[in-house]
């Protein structure tokens, strides 16, 4: 990895340059001043996708999701469990596929939960259906150690 970062705000969309031997200090935003990680996952909306996926520095892991789906209602504690645990080695996102449908459209959700690593931007690893903890831990190793 390189020695800085970009990394969107999640609470004002700015991006900032974080030094990566700072990732684990807390940092905050340049604009805003609040915490660019808050060990939950972030909300996504077509107006914040570019700022904190597509320029990320960061692996970020999707979940594409629904309220009315029971799976996704089950996976949603393990997913938060997940980003308590990892952040900030890899940023975690949530898509609401009902209110985003565009963006579900654009990488082809046909069914959820459906989880897209994204790196850099690009999609580089894609898991549908639910993942239990351990599960989602040993599924997103190699995008930790990458």
């Amino acid at each position: 990895m390189p020695e800085s970062l970009t990394l969107g705000c999640p609470h004002c969309g700015a991006v900032n340059r974080v030094g990566q031997a700072r990732l684990h200090d807390a940092p905050l935003c340049g604009k805003c001043k609040r915490a660019l990680f808050t060990g939950e996952p972030v909300e996504l909306t077509a107006g914040n996708f570019r700022a904190l996926v597509e320029r990320s520095g960061l692996p970020v892991v999707v979940d594409f999701w629904a309220s009315w789906c029971g799976p996704c209602q089950t996976m949603a504690p393990i997913f938060a469990a997940a980003a308590r645990e990892l952040e900030p080695r890899i940023r975690f996102a949530k898509l609401d596929t009902e209110a985003e449908s565009a963006l579900a459209g654009r990488f082809g959700i046909r069914s959820i939960p459906t989880l897209i690593v994204f790196r850099e931007g690009h999609e580089v690893a894609r898991q549908p259906g639910l993942l239990q903890g351990a599960q989602l831990r040993r599924w997103l190793e190699p995008q930790l150690l990458a």
